[in-house]
């Protein structure tokens, strides 16, 4: 195996922790967060990435490779596993609730990074099974409707006041929390509706996966309650909006006060590389399967996460993703950072619609 393969065996570093912070007990229940939100951002500061792209052998090579599909579809079962054992730990009566507390912040990180951004991953591919295995994974943190929203949506609408996943310049992360989660959710909603008036088929039966997806996961909260009381449920609940808070951090940074232009008043631009902030911080790259490079794979949605490139006209964060998720939490400091990033980001780049 050369290096380009065996960095991505890093991506298994996340849910290893997360078991041992559910196994351990005591103050290790918070390793994981800790992982993710401490380590990673000082260790992004020394190893800083680069902007090299695989040639065009090499990217051949890459995409015909089984193993980046393996290794993805792994993340699956390892998932499916992480939340059953997180289910059975924390009903455990021999766990204070401050320690029941750090397992659902540990899982919460895999709801995240495996349980989201995974299914984003899989959500993008053509076969049935990788787009079954995306919602499996989406329904584990109760955000099904990411699986429409996203793909229908999102990638349509990107870097437009018309997306409720792209931040607005000037809008704090909190803010854009509520709006994001709201819009996104009545979006999957209206676009299940638009795609079943041309089937002629009712929008109050199964044949609208909107409503599949909330019975799924009200079936799936139910099935806890009944086996495992409120307390588990409600841990469960709090870790899966940990899941999707870091998602709904991770919308936020990736397309902050960039806008595509209107084209006479009644279309958009093409998504470019330019309407998406990039980072090529290591760590981060592989620990969120390449979503870092964000501005290819809007780019380009079909390309496969090992083959995702830099682009130089991108903008480029100053930090890696986890090291900027934090700094979106102080909005005074994001927007000291990020409005100087962007107006030195405008000075190079005329034309770009920033703000």
């Amino acid at each position: 195996m050369n290096f380009h393969v065996l960095k991505y065996l890093f991506v298994y570093m996340t849910p290893l922790l997360v078991v041992i912070s559910i196994y351990t007990g005591g103050i290790y229940t918070y390793m994981a967060v800790l992982y993710v939100f401490i380590l990673i951002p000082v260790l992004e500061f020394i190893f800083t990435g680069t902007s090299k792209n695989l040639d065009d052998v090499e990217e051949s090579l890459v995409t015909k490779d089984k193993f980046y599909d393996y290794l993805l579809y792994s993340l699956v079962p390892v998932q499916c596993a992480i939340f059953a054992y997180f289910l059975l730990r924390v009903h455990d009566p021999a766990f204070a609730l401050w320690e029941k507390i750090g397992m659902m912040t540990a899982f919460g990180m895999s709801c995240g990074a495996l349980g989201i951004n995974a299914a984003h991953e899989l959500g993008h591919r053509n076969t049935w099974y990788e787009k079954a295995m995306s919602k499996i994974l989406l329904a584990t943190t109760q955000y099904m409707h990411f699986f429409i929203e996203h793909n229908r949506g999102h990638h349509k609408n990107v870097s437009t006041d018309e997306d409720p996943a792209s931040a607005r310049y000037g809008e704090t992360v909190y803010r854009f929390f509520v709006r994001s989660i709201r819009d996104s959710w009545l979006s999957a909603w209206h676009l299940e509706s638009k795609r079943l008036k041309p089937l002629k088929l009712p929008f109050w039966s199964l044949h609208n996966e909107m409503l599949r997806f909330q019975l799924i996961q009200v079936g799936i909260l139910g099935s806890i309650l009944l086996t495992f009381g409120l307390e588990v449920t409600l841990l469960y609940l709090g870790a899966a909006t940990i899941g999707v808070l870091l998602l709904e951090t991770i919308n936020y940074i990736e397309h902050y006060g960039l806008r595509r232009k209107k084209i006479d008043n009644t279309r958009y631009e093409r998504t470019m590389p330019v309407h998406s902030w990039n980072s090529n911080h290591t760590l981060g790259r592989i620990l969120l399967l390449e979503v870092t490079r964000h501005s290819d794979h809007h780019y380009l949605a079909t390309r496969k996460y090992q083959t995702l490139r830099h682009f130089d006209e991108s903008p480029q964060m100053p930090a890696g993703y986890p090291g900027m998720m934090l700094l979106s939490f102080i909005p005074p400091l994001w927007f000291k950072v990020m409005h100087h990033q962007i107006e030195k980001y405008k000075a190079t780049r005329e034309g770009v619609s920033l703000g």
